[in-house]
């Protein structure tokens, strides 16, 4: 696979990507929530996410609206269920226990895309890399079943951190939107990736990553001179790798 592909173009007002949006059930940016809802095609939150949702959306509430609410509504309390229902919000009850919120929610999603035909570029998910280590996991799980679930990127933003999965092939990012953080990294999660990178200060020359071997965490990109563009990162792998890296949060 050949992509090129800017993973924050989600987050610029002026960025170009169509988007659709997933919120998970964490704590929410609100800076982030803003940017991405008012790009957003559709909408939607994974069971307790809309717990967060409703309550850092208080007195503005009717302008975040989701289109649907999915899961298996253990975690989402009787109120903010009762508040969205009454609003018109579809509430979709997933009780597949072998699947989390996250991937029954992407699942319907794609379903909904297709249904409506809307032209989308990326699905962002908003949530996901923070808390519990075991959740962290799962939401990267998630971008593995996205692999074959469709062909439109998948990615997680929280906070400080984005994290997308690269198919295996070839991949032009580019990192000059002036939201990119100092660091970025790529993780072998499933397995040995046999990689070559450039643009990054600490590049891959056809270096197997592995647990146990190599993993490059910690890097950051090819130093540029002042006032000059930030060169694109390639990345080409053989297997599935994580592409993580900072988001600038107020400049920093």
């Amino acid at each position: 696979m050949n992509e090129e592909w800017t993973p924050l173009d989600c987050l610029l007002p002026s960025g170009k990507q169509r988007i659709c949006l997933i919120i998970l059930n964490q704590p929410i940016d609100k800076n982030h929530l803003h940017v991405l809802w008012s790009k957003a095609l559709m909408r939607a939150c994974a069971d307790g996410a809309a717990n967060h949702l409703y309550n850092i959306t208080a007195g503005d509430r009717d302008k975040f609206l989701p289109d649907y609410i999915s899961g298996d509504f253990d975690s989402i309390t009787a109120e903010v269920k009762a508040f969205y229902a009454d609003k018109g919000c579809k509430l979709i009850e997933t009780a597949d226990q072998d699947l989390t919120d996250y991937t029954k929610c992407l699942a319907i999603m794609l379903e909904e895309i297709q249904t409506q035909k809307l032209q989308v570029d990326t699905i962002v998910t908003l949530g996901g890399l923070a808390g519990r280590l075991d959740q962290t996991m799962a939401s990267v799980e998630t971008l593995f079943h996205a692999l074959s679930m469709t062909q439109l990127p998948v990615l997680i933003i929280q906070e400080a951190s984005l994290a997308y999965l690269l198919k295996p092939g070839n991949h032009r990012l580019g990192v000059n939107t002036g939201l990119e953080g100092e660091w970025c990294s790529l993780i072998p999660v499933g397995g040995p990736c046999q990689t070559i990178t450039t643009g990054l200060k600490w590049n891959l020359n056809d270096q197997v990553l592995q647990f146990g071997k190599l993993v490059s965490t910690s890097n950051t990109y090819e130093p540029t001179a002042p006032g000059k563009p930030r060169k694109p990162v390639t990345v080409t792998t053989d297997q599935p790798l994580l592409w993580s890296m900072g988001i600038l949060i107020d400049g920093k």
